[in-house]
């Protein structure tokens, strides 16, 4: 896993194996359509990651048969997109995910388990190593199987007091919890607090012209998912790098942060200050494989209160929502000039599965 896909070429070649380079697009947008038939089908979600998600079902046992309501969630999705999912029904969110992990590990289960019964829980729990309770990370592991806890039964069983005087409360929290206790309850979707957009680059940079287009695209795609979640930025930082996987070249890696006067989400006013932190960070003489854009010190748009002697970060009002709107239309881009017209930078995607659901030109031909 992470490991670059050349070292391996020899390997996929002879085991047959096919190369999909990223199209977040696609997953993002197979993703959605997957979270809005959960919406449809639960009281409340929480939208954990791309790919997973919390249904709280509480109240809803009278009036369904929770096994046989899985099982048609599940057949509903993969009709309506294609995907497959894993379903696990449990009392508590970490039971939850060790039910979702036995559904995905044990193809004898169809995709689907139910640990609300405590004796399968008991079960279950017996043949899952500590490393497979959620929030259990490996060196916090190592540290449970050297007194024997080396099972999630195993850390069931433990005093939760004496668990949270020599661990944390966090890890008491898991263990009640996979005793069938609810401890963490659903979480509202909350506004994000940073904004990143990062690539690794096609091939490496060498020039400071390269670099800073690379600097503003990733500018510009973060102020457009800015302005999308209605926020505005006061502190932008961009970072630099080499590559990690050739110990024969110079490494070198700088980071510069600097704040607005004040919050905004105006792309050209982030591009100025960008492009600022570039000159203070950049060297020749190395070969960059890496750039990164990272707006932090989030507020929301409406409560900003303005600087009475600034003349106003919002300098282009109308400028930035008609420029999203056109880039929105899928009529085509509009781009700044300091993103390069052909960039030689970009990532290279040689591998990239069709756009199905996000390009017209790329719908599936059925005949």
């Amino acid at each position: 896993m992470g490991a670059p896909a050349f070292r391996y070429a020899e390997l996929f070649l002879r085991h047959q194996v096919t190369v999909f380079s990223s199209n977040y697009a696609l997953y993002a947008d197979m993703s959605a359509r997957v979270m809005q038939i959960l919406e449809q089908q639960a009281p409340a979600v929480e939208v954990y990651s791309i790919d997973e998600a919390f249904l709280d079902l509480s109240g809803t046992d009278a009036l369904l048969t929770l096994p046989d309501w899985a099982c048609a969630l599940q057949q509903q999705i993969r009709q309506w997109t294609g995907i497959g999912v894993g379903i696990g029904l449990a009392p508590s969110k970490t039971l939850a995910k060790l039910a979702n992990l036995a559904a995905k590990r044990w193809p004898a289960t169809g995709g689907v388990v139910d640990l609300r019964d405590p004796a399968r829980q008991q079960r279950l729990m017996t043949l899952m190593p500590i490393e497979d309770v959620w929030g259990v990370g490996r060196r916090l592991a190592r540290r449970l199987r050297a007194e024997g806890i080396d099972t999630a039964l195993a850390l069931a069983k433990q005093d939760p007091r004496s668990i949270r005087q020599r661990y944390s409360v966090v890890l008491e929290r898991t263990l009640r919890e996979l005793r069938g206790e609810a401890c963490q309850s659903l979480e509202a979707v909350s506004a994000r607090q940073q904004i990143i957009s990062s690539r690794s680059f096609g091939q490496r940079v060498e020039s400071q012209a390269s670099l800073q287009q690379a600097i503003s695209h990733h500018i510009s795609r973060a102020a457009e998912k800015l302005r999308a979640d209605q926020r505005l930025a006061r502190q932008l930082s961009i970072s630099i790098r080499t590559g990690l996987f050739n110990p024969q070249e110079p490494s070198y890696s700088r980071h510069a942060s600097a704040c607005l006067p004040e919050p905004s989400d105006d792309s050209i006013e982030l591009l100025r200050l960008g492009r600022r932190l570039l000159q203070q960070i950049w060297q020749p003489g190395y070969r960059y494989a890496k750039a990164s854009v990272m707006l932090n010190d989030l507020y929301d748009r409406s409560s900003v209160q303005p600087d009475l002697f600034q003349t106003g970060t919002r300098m282009h009002p109308a400028l930035m929502p008609l420029l999203d709107q056109i880039n929105h239309s899928g009529r085509g881009r509009i781009f700044f000039a300091s993103q390069g017209i052909d960039p030689d930078w970009q990532m290279k995607r040689a591998h990239l599965s069709p756009a199905y659901t996000t390009r017209w030109s790329d719908l599936p031909r059925v005949r």
